[in-house]
């Protein structure tokens, strides 16, 4: 094709995009390309775990809408989004012995596709996406491209992974307590978790865990982010609530002047026992001090509410409850009560904490969760007259990579700093996997909230 000379891998979405626009390379050929890494680089890295080649092969060739990523190869997690009769299997071994297959396309899939996007398959995900690594029982671990023998993240690992080895520019992610931001700093990628309600779970949801599960991408550029969200943002019908809508595109803020920022710094862990990793320190020191030099206003100071030790324990409740509920349901669709066989003994234990869980309990939660986020978000938007914070910058993660605390290039090369400016839940909800069956697993049967304290996870 005529874009041989180019290195596509290396090229963002957004270039991929500007090919096909010049009639440099067609949507066929950036599609057959995309195979061809796949087919070249998966098995070493167990990212991709389905494959729709012929399908995506017959979209590239026919006339696709005349969106943004028009033409772009591009990839789905396995979870949460559905393509009418096509596999979904959620990290699942019981839906994966089923041959599960997903009735509708959900509103995400139709705007990725009217995005232009071209799907040529779902990526790896641990089981209902209910922990920060990705190695599931019913596929198997995802390998970091960077280095084999260490960590994704999770749970968008198999996507990270992809994109981070280049076989797709961008792919979908989501994330409810981590799962984007992790696997994007595992994998020196740009991670952006939207706000609650900006993008819909419909039709077949209308919000998981307290609506802390957002939809999005894991990108290598954030105009590709800017531009992906820009496109999947928006209401749709029958949807609980919406974020308010932005006041430009998102594209067009990469050229904005963004005036003098308020910026806070956290640059370690908020609680006790958190890792406090020196190359995590000078990241966010370098981070602030190059923000500084830029003009902005910047202080060593962050919400003190995220402190508060009984946030994790009331997340994961919620996370528990939704559990036992998802469990449940597909239980009815499958016609029989699961077993060890069917679902991971993490996901078992949080399914019976769930069904233990009154419904009076279940709304106490939910009413101190709401009250932390109010005492969270003040820090940024006080109800006084009070000047608020525009950015705070953490850690994303508080320490090295598993592995890689003799590998500081690695460590230095992935990075590992985040800006946030908005703070929605926290942590994620299960416990880590064994050590003896997941490359890069940090411990042993940890719950995720405690050890996302010891590494001062601040991940939403």
């Amino acid at each position: 094709m005529g874009s041989d000379h180019l290195d596509l891998a290396r090229l963002d979405a957004t270039a991929q995009a500007e090919l096909v626009r010049s009639g440099t390379a067609s949507p066929a050929e950036l599609c057959e390309a995309a195979i061809e890494r796949i087919e070249r680089v998966n098995p070493e890295l167990n990212a991709v775990i389905g494959e729709r080649y012929e399908r995506a092969r017959r979209e590239a060739s026919s006339e696709l809408p005349d969106g943004p990523f028009r033409g772009v190869p591009f990839l789905v997690k396995d979870l949460s989004l559905t393509m009418a009769d096509e596999s979904y299997h959620g990290g699942s071994r019981a839906l994966k012995a089923a041959d599960y297959r997903a009735a509708v396309d959900s509103y995400l899939f139709r705007k990725f596709r009217s995005a232009g996007l071209v799907t040529l398959g779902r990526t790896n995900t641990p089981e209902f996406g209910s922990t920060i690594t990705t190695e599931p029982l019913a596929y198997g671990p995802a390998r970091n491209p960077w280095n084999r023998e260490h960590s994704t993240g999770g749970s968008s690992g198999g996507s990270a992974a992809a994109v981070a080895a280049g076989l797709v520019p961008m792919a979908h992610a989501n994330d409810g307590g981590g799962s984007i931001r992790i696997p994007a700093s595992e994998c020196g990628l740009v991670g952006l978790k939207p706000s609650r309600g900006r993008v819909s779970s419909g039709p077949l949801s209308g919000e998981t865990w307290m609506g802390a599960t957002i939809e999005g991408v894991v990108t290598r550029s954030v105009r590709d982010t800017a531009a992906a969200l820009d496109a999947i943002a928006g209401a749709m019908p029958g949807d609980p609530y919406t974020a308010p809508p932005f006041a430009r595109p998102l594209v067009a803020e990469l050229s904005a002047d963004a005036g003098r920022l308020r910026i806070g710094v956290c640059p370690g862990p908020v609680l006790p026992g958190g890792l406090d990793h020196p190359e995590c320190r000078a990241a966010v020191a370098a981070t602030a001090a190059a923000l500084a030099a830029l003009g902005h206003e910047v202080e060593d100071t962050y919400p003190s509410a995220i402190g508060d030790e009984e946030f994790s324990n009331r997340f994961t409740a919620v996370v528990a409850a939704w559990t036992a509920r998802d469990l449940r349901a597909l239980e009815r669709e499958l016609g029989r009560e699961f077993g060890p066989d069917d679902v991971e003994e993490d996901n078992l234990a949080l399914g019976a904490w769930g069904r233990s869980i009154s419904a009076i309990d279940y709304l106490d939660t939910v009413a101190a969760l709401q009250a932390w986020s109010r005492r969270v978000v003040e820090w940024w938007t006080p109800v006084t007259d009070a000047r608020g914070f525009d950015l705070l910058v953490t850690p994303t993660l508080a320490g090295p990579l598993p592995g890689s605390a003799t590998s500081p290039s690695l460590a230095a090369a992935i990075g590992c700093v985040s800006t946030c400016s908005t703070r929605r839940s926290s942590t994620s909800p299960a416990s880590r996997r064994s050590a003896s069956r997941c490359t890069g697993a940090r411990t042993a049967s940890r719950s995720v909230s405690s050890s996302l304290r010891r590494r001062g996870g601040r991940t939403s």
